[in-house]
């Protein structure tokens, strides 16, 4: 009787101290520290064993992204406001006898700059693009980050910003937390874009999280349970709900939906759920077979603008006189 009375204390401790490390992790997450030094961001997959270990028990210290390259074209520097009052900044890129407007959003830890491939030849198909930082990335205010459970009314910001300048043709891109971000925020705040380009989406965020472990070499049970939770609480979000794949089924426009053969964080059978769901007909999954969860523009270049051409239908358009862009405040 002793001997169980004791193995159920060692047991109870060690559940206890299980909680108050994933309870740290959580909130490493879901926070980005200012950096003021500019300080490149690593990868989760690129971490030492050392900083791997480091970060099962304390959790990742993430540091906001660096916007490290700027437009080769003119552009304008917009400012955005989301429901916190936070500035959010955005790059707004006209082209001449614009096709319509495409709205990039990026993933986790990451910012308007990483996304450059993809605006850029955007614009050459003749799009005006804007790009954003959202909230707690590059040079957009806020430290706390919802992996896009809020992150939709920083979209809703931009997607207000192009509609007011009597735009009717409004795409949607979004790469990975971007592209959960636009599933969610259709639904939820009845965006009407024209077509949307999805890349790599996780299907839920119990899934991201699961991913983000498989990466690391963590086993996922129970930690991403206890991780899903904890962010919850911690972030007064209902991470369990936030379910991308579900979403999926109110998107009744065009999607071209692409997915990387070698991605450790985002499952094929994620990806299959949310192309199944997507209820318009003129849906395409395009799979890219030597690609992780990355840049498809720059790691498959020419299949990738193939597969963004195809789908919008346009060419690129001969090389003009830059339209004039001016930086405001």
């Amino acid at each position: 009787m002793l001997i169980l009375r004791r193995t159920g204390w060692v047991l109870l401790g060690l559940f206890i101290l299980l909680n108050i490390i994933v309870a740290f992790q959580a909130s490493r997450f879901t926070y980005f520290y200012d950096n003021p030094e500019k300080t490149p961001a690593k990868k989760a997959e690129d971490y030492t064993t050392g900083e791997k270990l480091n970060a099962a028990f304390f959790g990742m210290k993430l540091k906001k992204s660096v916007v490290s390259e700027h437009p080769s074209v003119p552009y304008e520097t917009v400012r955005l406001t989301n429901e916190y009052n936070q500035k959010l900044e955005g790059w707004y890129i006209p082209a001449e006898n614009s096709r319509g407007t495409v709205i990039l959003c990026h993933g986790h830890a990451s910012n308007k700059s990483k996304i450059l491939c993809e605006t850029e030849y955007f614009h050459e198909l003749g799009y005006n693009t804007l790009s954003f930082d959202f909230r707690a990335h590059g040079n957009s205010a806020g430290n706390i980050c919802t992996i896009g459970f809020r992150e939709t009314n920083d979209l809703k910001a931009a997607y207000n910003f192009v509609e007011k300048g009597n735009e009717k043709n409004i795409i949607l891109w979004g790469v990975s937390m971007g592209a959960a971000v636009i599933l969610k925020a259709i639904p939820e705040h009845g965006l009407k874009p024209t077509q949307v380009i999805l890349e790599c989406p996780f299907a839920s965020l119990y899934d991201a999280v699961q991913g983000r472990l498989r990466s690391m070499h963590i086993p996922a049970h129970p930690i991403a349970e206890l991780l899903t939770l904890w962010g919850s609480m911690e972030r007064s979000m209902s991470a369990f709900s936030f379910r991308p794949s579900v979403y999926a089924k109110q998107l009744t426009m065009p999607v071209l939906l692409n997915w990387g053969a070698k991605d450790p964080r985002v499952l094929r059978h994620e990806t299959d759920a949310i192309f199944e769901n997507l209820a318009n007909s003129r849906k395409k999954l395009v799979v890219f077979e030597n690609s992780a969860h990355q840049s498809y523009c720059v790691n498959e270049k020419s299949k990738w603008q193939a597969a963004i051409s195809g789908f919008l239908q346009v060419s690129p358009k001969p090389e003009g006189k830059p339209v004039a862009a001016r930086s405001t405040p």
